[in-house]
């Protein structure tokens, strides 16, 4: 009896518990809960996370794609206030657009131990047109305080019937409960990705369908797909169902060096293999890289864009008269579209308004620029052809997919070697790439509809090389000047810095990057000579370096230059370390001692290494009666650092901070 009473109480239990997941269902308990017990380190919590994607059919309209979200959120403290906030993303295109309907949503707020509930008004929810392509739909919920419950859901229409959006199966917070549904009829097939850390094997099963039809199919995808019929008459298919039903799911969190957390992320993808109607033969969809490549290229935003050429012709003409040099040519045309043609802000691999409209106005988006780019030194007789990219922001695309990329950059194939060039970036030069479009490989479409994939990390260090010379002075100010010379993807990051803020922004930012000196006759040298080292020069004060104790002298040798922390703190990691690209840098300091002091003393000079030459360090310190000499080199010499090697990345940092952090002493004569 006592056993049987048990079990009826957990099956009453689970089954209140389950009653709990319905719209509208926030408890006390919920509301109560200070903490995630799993994760108490958590801003917020999702309780209930629900996805289900369906298809419906409508007569003469044929088949949509409808997805309804649920979704519960446990606030703790104001560090969570910006789950409060959702935005979703709505794809059109022409008269084709995806919708939302039924949106609810409220805040719950416990007061003198009564749940009182407050509804997400209108005015609170907000449409922006993001570009040509995407809708943005924002909405804030209301009474947002530290231990509310928000609880949001809606549908999503959409007549992109081969696009059906990741299944994410973890967040930034933890999962308390996630349920995940996708429902497909036997027409479609599709091929599901995973990927992530947490295994994510669906349920599977199937039920009956059935549509009263009387069009023939007219064949292909989109909003006008429709079953063949010869009379109206009731036909029945069956649908493949696949669900996800996990508790307790672990939250991911971003970590310092990675491309982009999403490359991790947990989740199912399904991608359109083929589609096979009655009566009707199969066809394929984004099944290899070839069907994807062939599919954008044929695309009359992109392979037509790129044949044109009238619009430029004159211009490109007058610019290469009297040049024959290939690589001459390049650097003219490259040059020229970037002075020209300014970017808009827009990623994309197709084009929006069309190359001759964004030639005419002298701005466009990354497709329209680097087509345009493209289609300049092939008319230059260049081998040159489009590079698709998916930018860091969008992740690697791991898997066959047209949604995979997201950018387009341009590739020369000149002498065996390839040259890759975006004119989007006024700072970027021939093989330096803007930082956001560094990410694993890019793939080459060629004339003839071949392709091929390209390394996008560059292999060329960017180099950083500091000299100093400085005065300790016995009042406890440090005073000197600074002269730094910065190559590569090092120069471009601190020439956007310099060139895209006016100068006293700028040396405000300097000053309070090292801790608080003052900057007085700031020089630049090749400021706008890309091909050449960025150099700057400048005199400094800081009040802040020495640390006067008794009749002694406590300084930095690397002054405000030394990091005060390394950025890898977990004990382990799974993620690869990804730095963009190889750097090194290098700080020759020259430090003159006051008079009345000597060095009593100095730290000790160390070199030390990580495994397989990813990476070294050299600290080199003398000293004489009147100065401190210090040689610091650092090295990293690869763009990504296995995960495998975590352990030794980051004691190599832990070490290289604690060395930089060391003091000498000097003392009074």
């Amino acid at each position: 009896m006592k056993k049987l009473f048990c079990i009826l109480t957990l099956l009453l239990t689970s089954l209140s518990y389950a009653q709990d997941y319905k719209f509208g269902k926030v408890s006390k308990a919920e509301l109560k809960e200070q903490f995630n017990p799993n994760d108490s380190s958590s801003r917020a919590t999702f309780l209930y996370k629900y996805r289900r994607t369906y298809f419906n059919y409508v007569q003469g309209e044929g088949f949509s794609l409808i997805t309804e979200i649920h979704e519960r959120v446990k606030i703790y403290n104001q560090e969570g206030f910006d789950y409060a906030t959702k935005k979703l993303w709505l794809h059109e295109e022409g008269s084709s657009r995806e919708r939302y309907y039924g949106l609810k949503a409220y805040t719950y707020n416990l007061m003198d131990n009564k749940i009182v509930e407050e509804k997400l008004r209108k005015d609170a929810i907000f449409e922006n047109e993001k570009s040509k392509y995407t809708k943005e739909v924002a909405f804030t919920l209301p009474n947002i305080k530290p231990g509310c419950v928000i609880e949001y859901k809606y549908e999503i229409h959409s007549p992109y019937i081969y696009n059906v959006d990741e299944f994410i199966a973890q967040a930034e917070v933890p999962i308390k409960k996630l349920y995940m549904k996708f429902e497909s009829p036997e027409y479609f097939t599709y091929k599901l990705n995973a990927k992530g850390y947490l295994r994510l094997a669906p349920s599977s099963s199937s039920k009956r369908g059935s549509i009263y039809f009387q069009n023939r199919v007219r064949g292909g995808v989109g909003t006008n797909t429709t079953l063949p019929s010869v009379s109206r008459s009731k036909t029945e298919y069956k649908i493949q169902v696949d669900e996800y039903d996990l508790d307790n799911v672990p939250a991911l969190r971003e970590e310092p060096y990675v491309n982009n957390i999403n490359n991790y992320r947990a989740s199912v993808k399904y991608e359109l293999s083929y589609t096979k109607f009655p009566y009707s033969t199969i066809e394929y969809y984004s099944t290899t890289w070839d069907n994807v490549v062939e599919t954008i290229y044929k695309s009359e935003n992109f392979g037509t864009e790129l044949n044109k050429s009238n619009y430029f012709e004159n211009d490109v003409d007058d610019l290469l008269s009297n040049i024959s040099e290939p690589s001459e040519k390049a650097i003219l045309i490259f040059n020229y579209l970037k002075a020209r043609v300014k970017w808009n802000g827009y990623y994309g691999k197709y084009a929006d308004g069309g190359v001759r409209k964004a030639y005419k106005d002298q701005v466009g988006n990354v497709a329209e620029i680097n087509l345009m780019l493209t289609a300049m030194l092939r008319y230059a007789g260049l081998n040159a052809n489009p590079v698709l990219v998916s930018s860091r922001n969008n992740g690697v695309p791991l898997f066959p997919t047209r949604e995979g990329y997201n950018y387009v950059i341009s590739a020369i194939e000149l002498e065996g070697q390839v040259v890759l060039l975006d004119a989007t970036s006024s700072y970027s030069s021939p093989n330096i790439l803007p930082f956001r479009t560094l990410n694993w490989e890019g793939r080459i479409i060629r004339e003839d509809g071949s392709s091929k994939t390209v390394g996008l990390y560059p292999h060329v260090k960017a180099e950083t090389k500091v000299y100093i010379n400085a005065n300790l002075e016995d009042t406890g100010a440090v005073v000197g000047k600074i002269r730094t010379t910065r190559t590569n993807h090092d120069a471009i990051t601190h020439r956007m810095a310099l060139l895209d803020k006016n100068r006293d922004e700028f040396l405000e930012g300097l000053e309070n990057d090292h801790n608080g000196i003052e900057v007085s006759e700031f020089e630049v040298i090749n400021d706008e000579v890309l091909s050449k080292p960025l150099i700057t020069s400048y005199a400094f004060t800081s009040d802040n370096q020495l640390e006067v104790i008794g009749d002694k002298l406590f300084v930095s040798p690397m002054l405000f230059f030394s990091q005060n922390e390394t950025p890898f703190k977990l004990e382990s990691r799974e993620f690869p370390v990804d730095f963009g690209y190889p750097t090194g840098a290098s700080y020759n300091i020259n430090i003159q001692i006051p008079q009345g002091y000597k060095v009593e003393s100095i730290p000790e000079s160390v070199v030390f290494a990580l495994p397989d030459n990813l990476g070294t360090f050299k600290y080199v310190i003398q000293s004489n009666e009147i100065s401190i000499q210090v040689v610091v080199n650092y090295d990293m010499n690869t763009p990504i650092v296995s995960s495998t090697y975590y352990t030794y990345l980051k004691e190599f940092f832990q070490a290289l901070v604690n060395k930089e952090k060391e003091k000498v002493v000097l003392t009074k004569t």
